[in-house]
Protein backbone atom coordinates (compact mmCIF):
# COMPACT_ATOMS: atom_id res chain seq x y z
CA UNK A 1 0.00 0.00 0.00
CA UNK A 2 1.36 3.41 -0.98
CA UNK A 3 2.17 5.52 2.05
CA UNK A 4 3.79 8.64 0.62
CA UNK A 5 3.20 10.18 -2.79
CA UNK A 6 4.95 13.20 -4.27
CA UNK A 7 3.67 14.49 -7.60
CA UNK A 8 5.29 17.21 -9.69
CA UNK A 9 7.27 18.77 -6.84
CA UNK A 10 9.00 21.99 -7.83
CA UNK A 11 11.17 24.22 -5.69
CA UNK A 12 13.18 27.33 -6.53
CA UNK A 13 15.30 29.70 -4.50
CA UNK A 14 15.16 33.02 -6.25
CA UNK A 15 16.23 32.47 -9.86
CA UNK A 16 17.71 29.04 -9.08
CA UNK A 17 15.44 26.09 -9.90
CA UNK A 18 16.37 23.17 -7.64
CA UNK A 19 13.55 20.66 -8.13
CA UNK A 20 11.90 20.24 -11.53
CA UNK A 21 8.65 18.31 -11.11
CA UNK A 22 9.86 15.37 -9.02
CA UNK A 23 7.57 12.34 -8.60
CA UNK A 24 8.25 9.87 -5.79
CA UNK A 25 6.26 7.19 -4.01
CA UNK A 26 7.06 5.08 -0.97
CA UNK A 27 5.04 2.11 0.26
CA UNK A 28 4.51 1.18 3.88
CA UNK A 29 7.46 -0.91 5.05
CA UNK A 30 9.49 -0.12 1.94
CA UNK A 31 13.11 1.05 2.04
CA UNK A 32 13.85 3.48 -0.78
CA UNK A 33 17.36 4.72 -1.47
CA UNK A 34 17.74 8.30 -2.68
CA UNK A 35 21.06 8.89 -4.41
CA UNK A 36 22.68 11.49 -6.61
CA UNK A 37 25.65 13.84 -6.82
CA UNK A 38 26.00 16.86 -4.56
CA UNK A 39 23.58 19.50 -5.76
CA UNK A 40 21.17 16.97 -7.28
CA UNK A 41 18.37 18.16 -4.99
CA UNK A 42 18.25 15.36 -2.40
CA UNK A 43 18.33 17.56 0.70
CA UNK A 44 15.86 20.04 -0.77
CA UNK A 45 13.47 17.23 -1.62
CA UNK A 46 13.66 15.76 1.88
CA UNK A 47 13.15 19.14 3.51
CA UNK A 48 10.11 19.58 1.29
CA UNK A 49 8.72 16.29 2.58
CA UNK A 50 9.30 17.27 6.21
CA UNK A 51 7.84 20.75 5.70
CA UNK A 52 10.98 22.78 6.32
CA UNK A 53 10.61 24.02 2.74
CA UNK A 54 7.25 24.71 1.10
CA UNK A 55 7.01 23.32 -2.43
CA UNK A 56 6.34 25.93 -5.10
CA UNK A 57 4.19 23.47 -7.04
CA UNK A 58 3.09 19.87 -6.81
CA UNK A 59 1.36 17.65 -4.32
CA UNK A 60 2.43 15.67 -1.25
CA UNK A 61 0.12 13.03 0.21
CA UNK A 62 0.52 10.75 3.23
CA UNK A 63 -1.98 7.90 3.43
CA UNK A 64 -3.84 9.65 0.65
CA UNK A 65 -4.23 12.89 2.61
CA UNK A 66 -2.88 16.22 1.34
CA UNK A 67 -0.17 17.41 3.75
CA UNK A 68 1.30 20.26 1.72
CA UNK A 69 -0.22 22.85 4.06
CA UNK A 70 1.15 21.26 7.24
CA UNK A 71 4.15 22.72 9.08
CA UNK A 72 7.11 20.55 10.24
CA UNK A 73 5.67 19.96 13.70
CA UNK A 74 2.37 18.82 12.29
CA UNK A 75 4.11 16.50 9.86
CA UNK A 76 5.99 14.90 12.74
CA UNK A 77 2.70 14.41 14.54
CA UNK A 78 1.24 12.47 11.62
CA UNK A 79 4.27 10.21 11.37
CA UNK A 80 7.13 11.75 9.36
CA UNK A 81 10.49 11.74 11.15
CA UNK A 82 13.89 12.75 9.80
CA UNK A 83 17.29 11.84 11.21
CA UNK A 84 19.81 14.40 10.00
CA UNK A 85 23.44 13.60 9.32
CA UNK A 86 24.58 15.60 12.37
CA UNK A 87 21.97 13.65 14.43
CA UNK A 88 21.03 16.82 16.41
CA UNK A 89 21.76 15.13 19.73
CA UNK A 90 22.34 16.93 23.02
CA UNK A 91 25.76 15.42 23.65
CA UNK A 92 25.89 16.26 27.37
CA UNK A 93 22.52 14.64 28.07
CA UNK A 94 21.78 10.96 28.66
CA UNK A 95 19.89 8.60 26.35
CA UNK A 96 16.39 9.18 27.73
CA UNK A 97 16.80 12.96 27.72
CA UNK A 98 17.76 12.83 24.04
CA UNK A 99 14.98 10.49 23.03
CA UNK A 100 12.32 12.70 24.62
CA UNK A 101 14.00 16.04 23.89
CA UNK A 102 11.27 18.64 23.48
CA UNK A 103 8.53 16.06 24.11
CA UNK A 104 9.17 15.14 27.73
CA UNK A 105 6.29 13.43 29.56
CA UNK A 106 5.15 15.24 32.69
CA UNK A 107 3.43 14.22 35.90
CA UNK A 108 1.88 15.91 38.89
CA UNK A 109 4.00 16.06 42.04
CA UNK A 110 2.11 15.10 45.18
CA UNK A 111 -0.88 14.51 42.96
CA UNK A 112 -1.60 18.15 42.23
CA UNK A 113 1.55 20.15 41.21
CA UNK A 114 1.65 20.02 37.38
CA UNK A 115 4.54 20.20 34.99
CA UNK A 116 7.14 17.93 36.63
CA UNK A 117 9.18 15.95 34.09
CA UNK A 118 8.59 12.23 34.59
CA UNK A 119 12.23 11.09 34.36
CA UNK A 120 11.50 7.60 35.66
CA UNK A 121 9.03 7.03 32.84
CA UNK A 122 11.52 8.42 30.31
CA UNK A 123 14.21 6.00 31.53
CA UNK A 124 11.83 3.02 31.37
CA UNK A 125 10.59 3.81 27.89
CA UNK A 126 14.09 4.59 26.61
CA UNK A 127 15.35 1.21 27.84
CA UNK A 128 12.36 -0.52 26.24
CA UNK A 129 12.99 1.19 22.91
CA UNK A 130 16.70 0.30 22.87
CA UNK A 131 15.74 -3.30 23.65
CA UNK A 132 13.13 -3.26 20.87
CA UNK A 133 15.86 -2.26 18.42
CA UNK A 134 18.04 -5.13 19.60
CA UNK A 135 20.81 -2.59 20.15
CA UNK A 136 23.48 -2.47 22.83
CA UNK A 137 24.53 0.72 24.62
CA UNK A 138 27.01 1.03 27.49
CA UNK A 139 24.35 2.65 29.70
CA UNK A 140 21.20 4.71 29.14
CA UNK A 141 22.39 6.97 31.96
CA UNK A 142 25.60 8.06 30.25
CA UNK A 143 25.98 11.24 28.20
CA UNK A 144 25.54 10.30 24.54
CA UNK A 145 28.62 12.33 23.66
CA UNK A 146 30.70 9.53 25.17
CA UNK A 147 29.21 6.97 22.75
CA UNK A 148 30.65 5.83 19.44
CA UNK A 149 29.20 7.11 16.18
CA UNK A 150 27.13 3.98 15.65
CA UNK A 151 25.78 4.11 19.19
CA UNK A 152 24.78 7.75 18.71
CA UNK A 153 23.01 6.77 15.50
CA UNK A 154 21.11 4.17 17.53
CA UNK A 155 19.93 6.87 19.95
CA UNK A 156 18.78 9.05 17.05
CA UNK A 157 16.83 6.13 15.56
CA UNK A 158 15.30 5.32 18.94
CA UNK A 159 14.21 8.95 19.27
CA UNK A 160 12.48 8.78 15.91
CA UNK A 161 10.72 5.50 16.72
CA UNK A 162 9.44 6.50 20.14
CA UNK A 163 6.59 8.49 18.63
CA UNK A 164 5.40 5.78 16.23
CA UNK A 165 6.43 7.14 12.84
CA UNK A 166 5.14 5.85 9.54
CA UNK A 167 8.13 7.15 7.60
CA UNK A 168 11.72 7.71 8.73
CA UNK A 169 14.06 9.71 6.50
CA UNK A 170 17.74 9.02 7.19
CA UNK A 171 20.45 11.35 5.88
CA UNK A 172 23.83 9.62 5.46
CA UNK A 173 23.39 7.36 8.53
CA UNK A 174 26.53 5.30 7.83
CA UNK A 175 28.86 8.15 6.92
CA UNK A 176 32.17 8.03 8.83
CA UNK A 177 31.29 4.82 10.69
CA UNK A 178 33.53 1.81 11.12
CA UNK A 179 32.58 -1.36 9.22
CA UNK A 180 31.09 -3.09 12.27
CA UNK A 181 29.00 -0.04 13.15
CA UNK A 182 27.79 0.28 9.56
CA UNK A 183 26.41 -3.24 9.77
CA UNK A 184 24.64 -2.40 13.03
CA UNK A 185 22.93 0.61 11.46
CA UNK A 186 21.93 -1.40 8.38
CA UNK A 187 20.46 -4.05 10.68
CA UNK A 188 18.44 -1.31 12.40
CA UNK A 189 17.08 -0.21 9.02
CA UNK A 190 16.05 -3.79 8.33
CA UNK A 191 14.35 -3.84 11.74
CA UNK A 192 12.32 -0.75 10.82
CA UNK A 193 11.24 -2.44 7.59
CA UNK A 194 10.19 -5.58 9.47
CA UNK A 195 7.94 -3.43 11.65
CA UNK A 196 6.22 -1.91 8.62
CA UNK A 197 7.95 1.46 8.88
CA UNK A 198 8.94 3.05 5.58
CA UNK A 199 12.47 4.40 5.22
CA UNK A 200 14.01 6.85 2.77
CA UNK A 201 17.77 6.35 2.88
CA UNK A 202 19.94 9.17 1.55
CA UNK A 203 23.50 7.98 1.09
CA UNK A 204 26.60 8.30 -1.05
CA UNK A 205 27.65 4.82 0.10
CA UNK A 206 26.13 2.81 -2.72
CA UNK A 207 27.12 -0.55 -1.24
CA UNK A 208 24.99 0.25 1.81
CA UNK A 209 22.10 1.40 -0.37
CA UNK A 210 22.24 -1.79 -2.43
CA UNK A 211 22.38 -3.88 0.75
CA UNK A 212 19.13 -2.72 2.38
CA UNK A 213 16.82 -1.02 -0.11
CA UNK A 214 13.91 -2.29 -2.17
CA UNK A 215 14.20 0.50 -4.75
CA UNK A 216 16.72 3.19 -5.63
CA UNK A 217 15.65 6.59 -6.91
CA UNK A 218 18.36 8.63 -8.63
CA UNK A 219 18.11 12.41 -8.62
CA UNK A 220 20.07 14.33 -11.24
CA UNK A 221 19.81 18.10 -11.73
CA UNK A 222 16.60 18.23 -9.70
CA UNK A 223 14.84 15.50 -11.64
CA UNK A 224 14.12 11.84 -10.95
CA UNK A 225 16.50 10.33 -13.48
CA UNK A 226 15.87 6.70 -12.59
CA UNK A 227 13.68 4.49 -10.43
CA UNK A 228 15.40 1.14 -10.10
CA UNK A 229 14.38 -2.10 -8.44
CA UNK A 230 17.36 -2.95 -6.25
CA UNK A 231 17.21 -6.69 -6.88
CA UNK A 232 17.41 -6.08 -10.64
CA UNK A 233 20.17 -3.47 -10.76
CA UNK A 234 23.83 -3.21 -9.88
CA UNK A 235 26.50 -0.72 -8.93
CA UNK A 236 27.45 0.08 -12.52
CA UNK A 237 23.91 0.91 -13.56
CA UNK A 238 23.29 3.09 -10.51
CA UNK A 239 26.53 5.01 -11.10
CA UNK A 240 25.68 5.45 -14.78
CA UNK A 241 22.33 6.93 -13.84
CA UNK A 242 23.94 9.28 -11.32
CA UNK A 243 26.51 10.66 -13.73
CA UNK A 244 24.17 10.67 -16.73
CA UNK A 245 26.25 8.30 -18.79
CA UNK A 246 23.29 6.10 -19.62
CA UNK A 247 20.36 8.41 -20.20
CA UNK A 248 18.39 6.00 -22.36
CA UNK A 249 18.69 3.15 -19.88
CA UNK A 250 17.84 5.47 -16.99
CA UNK A 251 14.75 6.77 -18.76
CA UNK A 252 13.64 3.23 -19.65
CA UNK A 253 14.09 2.07 -16.05
CA UNK A 254 12.16 5.08 -14.78
CA UNK A 255 9.32 4.41 -17.21
CA UNK A 256 9.20 0.71 -16.37
CA UNK A 257 9.13 1.23 -12.62
CA UNK A 258 6.53 4.01 -12.87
Amino acid sequence: MTLLTLSGIRKSFGAVDVLHGVDLSVAAGEVVGLVGDNGAGKSTLMKTITGIYRADAGEIRLDGNDILHLDPGQRREIGIEMIYQDLSLAKQQDVASNIFLGREPVKKAFGFIPGIVDKARMDREAATMIQRLGAHLPSINRAVGSFSGGQQQTVAIARALTFNPKLVIMDEPTAALAVREVQSVLDLIRRLKSEGIAVILISHRLNDVLAVTDRIVVLRHGRAAANLETAKTNMNEVVACIVGGNDMAAAAAHEQQG
